[in-house]
């Protein structure tokens, strides 16, 4: 699996740490290594050995520039999320109805969320993180709740823009892409098909019901 497509301003860079500097190809190298290891192989099963094999660098430079072992893999699920991040970033506030814009936001985050593996990403740091609950904490610090932050800015900027109006950001984060996911969440983790007839659906009602609740009729998202 690449892990690929984020700059080095969106923080896939990973940690500075004190020390000599690296220059950002070599740094970026570590970190797409690293994300290829941990999603295929998981968290345990992951080396910092490998990592620095197969990423043509010393393990004494890998511990240098991120600390240890947790820092690194915070780093490589930052990188990912990076990905989906971009599609609600500010610069995209410009074009589009709102509701034309919160349905391509859903359509890339279920894109996202639903490749087989991310699926089985997910199950692996699930079963890890019942021996180690730090592993899980790490994943949800460094991936859905930074993912949930951006939503939430995004959404403020388009409520200060007057085409919403939201008390709790976040919560409303976390609301809209409940309802984005619906059962489609747990049926891709139980091994059933989830149809892009049923994913349109689910996007589309969601949309509907979150402009019920928060959309602004001058806006025009309706």
């Amino acid at each position: 699996m690449s892990i690929r497509g984020s700059s080095a301003k969106s923080g896939c860079s990973g940690p500075r740490r004190p020390g000599r500097p690296l220059d950002s190809a070599k740094r970026r190298a570590i970190v797409d290594t690293a994300a290829r290891h941990f999603f295929n192989n998981g968290y345990a099963a992951t080396s910092i050995e490998q990592v620095a094999a197969d990423a043509g660098v010393s393990k004494v430079t890998i511990y240098n520039q991120f600390g240890d072992k947790r820092a690194l893999f915070a780093a490589a699920v930052e990188c990912e999320c990076e990905k989906m991040r971009g599609h609600f970033s500010l610069e995209a506030m410009a074009s589009g109805t709102i509701r034309e814009r919160l349905t391509a936001i859903a359509e890339a985050m279920l894109a996202f969320l639903f490749r087989p593996e991310m699926i089985q990403f997910e199950r692996r740091i699930a079963a890890e993180t019942e021996h180690d609950p730090a592993i899980g904490a790490a994943f949800l610090e460094a991936g859905p709740w930074r993912m949930k932050h951006g939503f939430a800015v995004w959404l403020r900027h388009a409520e200060a823009a007057g085409e919403l109006k939201i008390a709790d950001a976040e919560l409303a984060a976390e609301q809209f892409v409940s309802m984005c996911k619906g059962m489609g969440d747990l049926e891709r983790r139980f091994g059933a098909v989830v149809t892009p007839e049923n994913r349109k659906r689910r996007i589309t009602g969601a949309v509907d019901v979150f402009l019920a609740a928060y959309g602004v009729p001058s806006a025009g998202g309706k």
